[in-house]
């Protein structure tokens, strides 16, 4: 990474800037240090994952996936490197946002090619760090039998198809699925083209998911193109993120394919104010796309509930946006019936491992725990919303889907790291604050205890207990601590809202590009979602220049490079936890 701020040598600004510049390449350093480093452990995990986790999988003759079965790695060695890359992958991309933040601006270019290069070797690899990828071949190949995945279970598929019986993991084997219709047509296609081979199968869910995390990183790499610190935080965020890599693609899973979905829908919303509305098409396309991501995996109705809510001042507009999403989601349900339905209430009252509600509550409260967490949800909800930086104006259904989805996955006893995806992909259309740690956080703190999933036999008796303290006494802990951050944040209003690389608090963003042309331009007052009261001090203002502009006053325009130049800068172990779903 390179630093790009220049000043005139022998100037004030360029005394100040020269230790800037020097901590910013220190930043950067480490930023590619720890990243690429957590990638390599990664790719070389899932590279030889057959030697180290269940269940084995039969490899097709020709073609991916490959496994390199003269390379063995212990349990114990998988689960100790992986411990590793999961802690300097995030410290590499929080070095990597402060750098940005400092004013570096490495090539994008040379980013956008480290992370084809590991998407695509973690694609050619069978999935490693979980079993779910097994458990929607075995749904998809329960469906091109001429069963319902709803019905039958994986079990009953392995006493029935003796060749892929091998391949069908033990832990949710006697549960039915849990996703949606749209998710099972997607495992139905990967077995159609897999045939008996759940390693093929599964390669072709990856395949999948590679081209729809490919795609997220295009268009917002075009959408805040016209930025180049907004550009490399979201990248570094989501693309160039090695546990979104590991999660996403390395162990398969099916929330990426919902995630770029509903990004999708919000994006093509486009931008809009409480007088201009977007045109019918941008509804209809918002509300099929955010329909599908609901009806992949249930909870990023949350972005529903956030588009309803931009939209309910238009009878109309609401009206076309549930169109969109019913046309979608409507045939799925229809086809599966009620056990569909039924499904996706079957964990309401389910209690991860590692969930602080079972570490403070005990067992007791778990016939209740769905109520007592959504009261929860709701209350920091309602506290997020009131508290919480305005973010950009010209898009505040992104505002609204974060506080909805961010007091879910706070507060909900029942997650797993993989669905932080809603999150991060939010975060990239949103302000940098220090809800940026806290998600970063989560995120490591989540994956150490399902790490590494569900391996062959014991890892080893010092590992063994170090793995048990993480998932009973440290993540609880640290999530519950995340909880506790959040709600502090909420109500001390110190967010320390900063853009990289720009030392004022944000209000509205720079006018975006649209990925689809605006028929009409935006109006002069921008459209907030906040309530109307006085902006206190600690609060964006306007125009996100730190400074209030009165009535009849030129807003000057300053731009993140005169600013730069300026001067002016921010100083089986087959655990529970492993269990996923």
């Amino acid at each position: 990474m390179s630093s790009a701020t220049r000043v005139g040598s022998g100037s004030p600004a360029a005394e100040r800037a020269l230790p800037m510049a020097g901590r910013a390449r220190l930043f950067s350093r480490l930023a590619v240090a720890g990243i690429g480093c957590s990638l390599l452990i990664m790719v070389a995990a899932s590279a030889t994952r057959d030697s180290w986790m269940y269940p084995r999988i039969i490899l097709p003759a020709v073609g991916p996936p490959f496994d390199l079965t003269f390379v063995d790695m212990s349990p114990g060695v998988a689960t100790v490197l992986l411990w590793l890359a999961i802690v300097i992958g995030v410290g590499g991309v929080v070095a990597g946002l402060v750098a940005v933040e400092r004013g570096a601006r490495p090539s994008v270019r040379l980013l956008l090619i480290g992370a084809a290069v590991a998407v695509a070797l973690l694609t050619v690899f069978p999935p490693a760090g979980s079993t779910d990828a097994f458990d929607y071949a075995s749904y998809g190949r329960i469906l091109v039998l001429g069963h319902s995945p709803y019905v039958m279970t994986p079990a009953q598929l392995a006493r029935l198809h003796s060749t892929f019986s091998r391949s069908v993991p033990i832990t949710w084997s006697h549960f039915v699925s849990v996703y949606g219709p749209l998710a099972t047509l997607e495992q139905f296609l990967a077995a159609k083209l897999g045939g008996i081979s759940a390693a093929r199968i599964t390669f072709w869910l990856k395949l999948w998911n590679a081209i729809a995390f490919g795609l997220v990183a295009y268009v917002v790499d075009r959408t805040l193109r016209s930025d180049p610190a907004r550009r490399l935080r979201a990248h570094l965020l989501w693309t160039i993120n090695p546990l979104i890599l590991w999660d996403l693609i390395g162990e398969g899973h099916v929330d990426l394919i919902a995630a770029a979905a509903g990004l999708l829908g919000l994006l093509v919303l486009g931008q809009h104010s409480e007088t201009i509305r977007p045109s019918l098409l941008r509804l209809l396309a918002a509300g099929a796309l955010i329909g599908a991501a609901a009806d992949i995996k249930i909870n990023y109705a949350l972005f529903g509930l956030a588009l309803i809510w931009v939209l309910r001042r238009s009878f109309t507009a609401l009206a076309a946006a549930a169109a969109g999403a019913l046309v979608v989601i409507a045939p799925g349900y229809a086809w599966f019936g009620m056990p569909a339905v039924r499904a996706l209430a079957g964990r309401r009252n389910g209690i991860s491992a590692d969930s602080y509600y079972r570490a403070l509550l005990g067992s007791s409260f778990r016939p209740h725990m769905a109520e007592l967490a959504t009261v929860l949800v709701i209350v920091v909800a309602v506290l997020a919303w009131r508290r919480m930086p305005a973010g950009y104006q010209t898009r505040p259904v992104f505002r609204v889907a974060l506080v909805l989805s961010v007091a879910w996955l706070f507060l909900w006893p029942y997650q797993f790291p993989w669905y932080d995806a809603m999150l991060v992909c939010l975060l990239m259309f949103y302000p940098a604050t220090r809800l940026d740690w806290l998600v970063l956080g989560r995120l490591a703190i989540g994956n150490l205890p399902n790490t590494p999933g569900n391996p062959f036999g014991p890892p080893g008796h010092v590992v063994y207990l170090t793995h048990h303290l993480i998932v009973y006494v440290i993540a609880p802990m640290a999530l519950f601590a995340a909880a506790i951050g959040l709600v502090w944040l909420c109500l001390s209003g110190r967010w320390n809202p900063r853009e990289p690389g720009n030392p004022d608090p944000p209000g509205s963003a720079p006018k975006e590009p649209e990925l689809l042309p605006s028929a009409a331009s935006l109006p002069t007052r921008p459209f907030s979602l906040m309530p109307r009261t006085a902006l206190r001090p600690d609060q964006p203002s306007e125009e996100g220049t730190g400074r209030r502009v009165g009535a009849g006053e030129r807003r000057p325009h300053l731009s993140l490079h005169s600013r730069r130049n300026s001067g002016s800068g921010p100083g089986q172990n087959r655990s529970p936890a492993a269990r996923s779903r």
